[in-house]
């Protein structure tokens, strides 16, 4: 390629603080004190701080010239596969940041707190709207807290009901935390490998479903970027047992709009706001993930919900069989404001369009790309598709050369080795933000690194070249970690 966005570019060097600073420099005038001195003893203090004496340019330049060395979704594509990393509009972030909203204190009476209240409640119609389901608690931090929050509520059905059931089963094409938040809640994880279309076969949910059993957890767009066929038949079988059907609704940004998640059976989601609902995800968070469940399911929501009582909104407490709080106060509330803007601002047609366009780019990309990566599964795919490393194994070329060559190209690359189902697995997840031209220049680079992959294998064992590090041991970050500052 003649052009693409990390075929060149100026890459500063930028050493350590204590490398810049200078005796004498400062970037702050410190003001004339007015309260009288006192002695202070040394023992108090040590033997003083090792700050250096600095500039106000060269702190500037210094952490200005750091924040170019980082890849981020407002730099270019970034087009991990399960974690629908999409451009998230800014004005949603400045509405969240507003100081009505970012000084309301949680600890004030309903009264006073009538608007968040409302925003809280007017969210959950929505959410509960969008996904079909009946209530909604948006008191989880994230998605895998959602996953725990429906596992807490699963358990305590059925301690209502007097059942002993000590099992869940979890298929292969589930997200990987599905496993840690049922084992939390005392249940064992049922293995269920999928079948070889990459869906969950009803036969084998049939053979291992039984009066032990509490249900399933299901993903669906799972992690293969497959909708589950025959979903209505599992969930089926599931109930017939008297069981739960937990969905995992990561991949939301697939479907929104489009699926009736309860008619497909599913008595509690999660949803990830940080991934479909207008909030960046990645960096740690913050994020939210709210639970939406069935009318059987919603005596046992977390508390304190908000409820409307004529024209006022009000926090109740009084749940009997509530699993209790899972959360401070009402959640993450900066996310949840974005994710309300959000919805506002898109509308019911715009949000389904985003799903529909997000699926479009994942099967634009599929197609563009089949003839020179393996296609694991050659069906319709959802928002992601799964190549592998199959084709270019001959060349001894992995998966983790090319991603590393892609870096190159100036794109960050694909989520790689996952779904474990998958030997070599390269997950593509493109969203729905971005262009055809940009998902072209990315066709395009990683087309020139599969034919790299012949001409110049040994080029690729080396990639990147381009960034400020390049190919990192990452065997011995992983197995011998260095975790102090000192080289």
């Amino acid at each position: 390629m003649s052009n693409g966005p990390g075929i060149s570019g100026l890459i500063l060097d930028e050493p350590l603080l204590w490398e810049k600073g200078k005796p004498g420099r400062t970037g702050f005038s410190m003001p004339e004190s007015d309260v009288p001195s006192a002695p202070c003893e040394g023992s108090w203090y040590g033997d003083g701080v090792d700050l250096p004496d600095l500039s106000e340019v060269d702190v500037i330049r210094h952490y200005t010239r750091l924040s170019q060395y980082n890849f981020a979704i407002d730099t270019g594509m970034y087009p991990l596969g399960s974690c629908t990393m999409k451009y998230n509009p800014k004005l949603h972030e400045k509405l969240a940041s507003l100081a009505p909203i970012a000084a309301a204190h949680p600890l004030l009476e309903d009264e006073l707190s009538q608007g968040m209240l409302r925003l809280i409640y007017e969210l959950k119609q929505f959410l509960a709207a969008i996904t079909g389901m009946d209530q909604v608690s948006l008191q989880p931090a994230a998605g895998a807290q959602g996953e725990l929050t429906a596992m807490l509520m699963f358990a305590a059905y059925f301690r209502k009901k007097g059942e002993q059931r000590t099992k869940i089963i979890i298929p292969d094409t589930a997200h990987g935390t599905n496993p840690a938040s049922a084992a939390l809640c005392g249940f064992t994880a049922v293995s269920l490998p999928s079948g070889p279309r990459g869906y969950v076969e009803p036969v084998d949910v049939a053979a291992r479903m039984d009066d032990q059993t509490a249900g399933i957890m299901l993903t669906n767009p799972n992690t293969l970027g497959l909708f589950e066929e025959s979903v209505r038949e599992i969930t089926d079988i599931v109930h017939r047992h008297g069981g739960l059907v937990y969905g995992d609704g990561a991949n939301m940004n697939a479907v929104m709009g489009i699926v009736d998640i309860k008619r497909c059976g599913v008595d509690a989601l999660h949803l990830n706001l940080h991934k479909t609902f207008s909030t960046p995800h990645g960096g740690g968070g913050p994020g939210a993930g709210p639970v939406c469940v069935v009318d059987e399911l919603v005596p046992f929501l977390p508390t304190p919900v908000v409820e409307k009582d004529g024209d006022s909104y009000r926090l109740v407490d009084n749940l009997p069989d509530s699993i209790g709080r899972v959360h401070g106060f009402f959640g993450n509330f900066s996310v949840l404001v974005k994710a309300y803007c959000y919805i506002l601002s898109m509308g019911p047609e715009n949000l389904k369009k985003a799903s529909q366009l997000a699926v479009l780019n994942a099967g634009y990309v599929k197609e563009a790309l089949r003839d020179v990566l393996h296609l694991a599964f050659d069906r319709p795919c959802m928002h992601e598709c799964v190549f592998s490393d199959k084709l270019q194994r001959g060349d001894k070329v992995t998966t983790l050369d090319m991603a590393k060559a892609l870096i190159d190209h100036g794109f960050h690359p694909p989520t790689i080795y996952f779904p474990l189902v998958v030997p070599g697995a390269i997950m593509i997840e493109p969203t729905e933000t971005e262009s055809k031209d940009d998902l072209d220049t990315f066709i395009a680079s990683f087309k020139e690194v599969v034919a790299q992959s012949s001409t110049d294998p040994e080029a690729l064992h080396e990639a990147p070249r381009r960034p400020k590090l390049r190919r990192l041991d990452e065997t011995r970050a992983a197995r011998k970690p260095k975790l102090t500052g000192d080289m």
